[in-house]
């Protein structure tokens, strides 16, 4: 069995099972992300929008075609979230602008914004839904999942 095809092989024995199965992969391009987008229809990228954020980008759809082309072919950008967004940053406003031009309508809606609060959970152990109560915008959590669940 090829090393790339073991997680899709995994995934596909439980499939019926399940409505969605989300991968979550590191921000690397290794084994486990080629593993990831191979078992993948199709992906939703966390987008900080910061300018070396931009250069991952440009890196990741690189490999989403060489993947397309060699072992899945039915892979596709289901869309961007762009996350850690400063709307007093011009850098931010930048980056989503170019989100904007290039990916369209794959740019969700829905805009995670940068918070103290949010960055310091991990420190304390906290999952970030136990935030809600204390961040107004996090009702874009579940926002990014109706669009998800949005038919196309």
């Amino acid at each position: 069995m090829a090393r790339e095809a073991r997680l899709k092989n995994a995934i596909t024995a439980v499939a019926d099972q399940y409505d969605y199965v989300l991968i979550d992969c590191p921000p690397s391009l290794n084994l486990l992300t080629l593993n990831g987008l191979v078992a993948a229809d199709s992906v939703l990228i966390p987008m900080v929008c910061e300018y070396y954020a931009l250069e991952g980008l440009s890196d990741l759809v690189t490999t989403l075609r060489k993947v397309r082309v060699a072992v899945n072919p039915k892979i596709e950008i289901m869309g961007l979230l762009r996350t850690m967004f400063d709307s007093r940053s011009k850098l931010s406003q930048q980056v989503a602008e170019q989100l904007a031009r290039h990916f369209g309508d794959k740019v969700f809606d829905t805009v995670i914004p940068r918070n103290v609060r949010l960055a310091e959970a991990p420190s304390h152990g906290l999952p970030v839904a136990d935030l809600r109560s204390h961040l107004p915008w996090c009702t874009g959590l579940s926002c990014a999942g109706a669009r998800i669940d949005r038919p196309a």
